[in-house]
């Protein structure tokens, strides 16, 4: 374990990704040969693929949705919702990859889903139309309600832009502390969010089983549902 007690001056960026989640039961969907539940990237998770084939792509992402709504928060979800609640969102940036929306179900205040919520729909013709929550399946025919284009799933396919990028960014801009769970430190964006912290002059740690060996000062090789609550327990001086 780390010797490190956070100062009030502190500022933390967390992002995490699908390691976060693999505890609770959240399915990758991604096999070894890179098929999503036997289609390929381009069937199911792509604008174009949506433009190709509506009803494929929802019945695709109606699956995710029915499944991912059978689980619930682990440790370590709760253990970031935990560090948020009680320091509060603008000592604590949580920024996550994942769509599954557990963070949020766990109680944290304030989350960044940079690839956007499959618990939610939006206007396909423009993303700042109002975005609406689904539980089950999605209306196939479902419209905007400023625009009456079709509602398409809420999630960043391939090929589109990452959320609040700006956003994330200056808080790594003026972060001290990069903590990244569940995610490898050698892919992006997760590589470009070290570097970020890394200039701004950041300690920069890594929670995972398999540590990516990218440029992080500590890694700690244990399931984020393990180290999360021994970590966050002791930055907040619980028992």
């Amino acid at each position: 374990m780390i010797e490190l007690r956070p100062e009030e001056s502190t500022r933390i960026v967390v992002l995490s990704g699908a390691g976060l989640s693999a505890a609770s039961g959240v399915p990758t969907f991604r096999d070894k040969g890179g098929l999503w539940e036997g289609h390929r990237v381009e069937e199911v998770a792509t604008p174009g693929a949506w433009l190709k084939d509506r009803s494929l792509v929802r019945r695709f992402y109606d699956e995710r949705r029915e499944r991912i709504a059978t689980v619930l928060p682990n440790p370590g979800h709760d253990a970031l919702a935990r560090l948020q609640t009680r320091w509060g969102p603008e000592r604590v940036t949580l920024v996550t990859q994942n769509v599954d929306g557990l963070l949020t179900k766990a109680g944290a205040p304030e989350v960044i889903e940079m690839h956007g919520s499959i618990m939610h729909l939006r206007c396909e013709g423009s993303e700042e139309h109002p975005h609406i929550q689904v539980a089950g399946a999605q209306p196939k025919n479902k419209r905007c309600s400023v625009c009456k284009s079709l509602m398409r799933p809420d999630v960043v396919w391939f090929g589109e832009v990452p959320r609040e990028a700006d956003r994330v960014h200056d808080a790594l801009a003026n972060c001290t502390l990069f903590l990244a769970v569940g995610t490898s430190g050698r892919v992006y964006p997760a590589a470009g969010f070290v570097q970020l912290a890394r200039s701004a002059g950041a300690l920069c740690i890594e929670v995972n089983p398999k540590p990516s060996r990218g440029p992080f000062d500590h890694a700690l090789s244990e399931p984020a549902e393990n180290m999360l609550p021994e970590l966050v327990g002791a930055w907040l001086n619980e028992d």
